[in-house]
C-alpha cells in the first residue's frame, strides 16, 4: 500500500461512517414529518416548535453543562449562535409551510431542493472542492425527487412558497454547521442550536397564536416523540455526522428524507404511491450510487476477493 492510499484511509473510514449515522438522521428526520403532523392537531405551529426545539435543547444542555462552560470559547459560541438563528428562521418557515401546505411529498421535495444547494454554497462560501460525482449525482438526484413528489404539481400556494424559502435557510444553515462542528463536541451545538430555534418560536407564538388551555394525552405524545427522537436524537446525530466528511459530502445523502417521508406517509396517511413515484426513489438511490461509487468499487473488489480464496 502506498502512502498516498494509507493516509486515505482514515478520511474513508470517516466519510463511511458519516454516510451510516446520516442515513439513520434521514429516518428519523422522516419519522418526524409524522410526528409533527400529528401534533399540529392540538397545537399551534409556532407554539409546538418552541416546546419541541426549547424542551430538547434544555435535555442535551444539561447533560453537558460543563463541557458548554468549559471546552466552548467565545469565538465558537457566537458562531453557534449565529447558525441557531438561521435555523430557526428555517424551521419557522417549514412549520408553518406544514401547517398550511395540502401535500407533505411536495413540500418535502421543495425542502430537499436546500440540500442540494449546499455543495453549491459549501464552494461559494468556503471554496470547497466539489467531486465531479457530485455534479452527476445532482440532476439525476432532482429528476428523482420530482418525480417522487409533484404529481400535485408545484403552484404559488403559501404553504409551498413557506417550505422554498426553508429550503434556502436550511442549505444555509447545513453549509455553516458542517464548517463548525468538527470543533466543538456535537451535544453541546446542538443544544444550544435547538435552544435558541425554541426561545425564538416561543416568543413569536406568545404574540400571534392562540395557547390552548389544555393538550389531549395522544397530543402529548406526539410531543414527547418530536422532542426526544425526531429533536433531541436526531439534531445531535446529524451534527456528529456532519462533522465526520465535509458538506458537499454529507449533504447528498440527506435527499433520501422525502423517501422515507413519502413511504411513511403512504402508510400512516394512507397516501398513494404511483409508478413514477416508485421510480423517481429508484433515480434517488441510482444518485447515491453515483456519488459513492468508490465505496460501491470497494465493496465489489472486497467480494471479488473472497469469492476467488473460496
Amino acid at each position: 500500500m502506498s502512502k498516498t492510499q494509507a493516509s486515505a484511509m482514515p478520511q474513508t473510514d470517516s466519510h463511511a461512517k458519516a454516510d451510516l449515522v446520516l442515513l439513520l438522521v434521514t429516518l428519523l428526520a422522516a419519522a418526524g414529518w409524522i410526528f409533527s403532523k400529528e401534533a399540529l392537531n392540538g397545537l399551534a405551529p409556532l407554539l409546538f416548535i418552541g416546546i419541541r426545539f426549547s424542551s430538547a435543547g434544555l435535555l442535551l444542555l444539561v447533560g453537558n453543562g460543563r463541557q458548554l462552560f468549559s471546552k466552548l470559547n467565545k469565538t465558537q459560541f457566537k458562531k453557534s449562535l449565529a447558525t441557531a438563528f438561521v435555523m430557526a428562521g428555517a424551521l419557522l418557515c417549514w412549520i408553518h409551510g406544514l401547517d398550511q401546505g395540502k401535500h407533505m411529498a411536495t413540500g418535502a421535495f421543495i425542502t430537499s431542493l436546500g440540500i442540494l444547494l449546499v455543495p453549491l454554497l459549501s464552494w461559494a462560501i468556503f471554496s470547497n472542492k466539489i467531486p465531479r460525482a457530485t455534479w452527476i449525482s445532482i440532476p439525476v438526484a432532482i429528476s428523482g425527487l420530482a418525480l417522487l413528489s409533484l404529481q400535485s404539481g408545484i403552484s404559488a400556494d403559501p404553504g409551498q412558497l413557506w417550505y422554498l424559502a426553508a429550503a434556502i435557510l436550511f442549505a444555509l444553515h447545513f453549509t455553516l454547521i458542517s464548517h463548525l462542528a468538527s470543533g466543538i463536541s456535537a451535544s453541546v451545538l446542538t443544544g444550544i442550536q435547538l435552544l435558541v430555534v425554541g426561545i425564538s418560536a416561543i416568543s413569536v407564538s406568545a404574540f400571534i397564536e392562540p395557547w390552548p388551555i389544555s393538550i389531549e394525552n395522544e397530543i402529548v405524545g406526539w410531543l414527547l416523540a418530536s422532542i426526544l427522537l425526531a429533536t433531541s436524537l436526531r439534531f445531535t446525530l446529524q451534527t456528529y455526522g456532519q462533522s465526520l466528511a465535509p458538506a458537499s459530502h454529507a449533504a447528498l445523502i440527506m435527499i433520501l428524507e422525502p423517501v422515507w417521508t413519502a413511504l411513511a406517509a403512504a402508510f400512516w396517511f394512507s397516501e398513494t404511491m404511483t409508478w413514477s413515484q416508485f421510480f423517481g426513489c429508484t433515480l434517488i438511490f441510482s444518485a447515491l450510487i453515483v456519488s459513492r461509487w468508490h465505496w460501491v468499487a470497494r465493496l465489489l473488489q472486497s467480494l471479488n476477493r473472497l469469492r476467488s480464496i473460496n
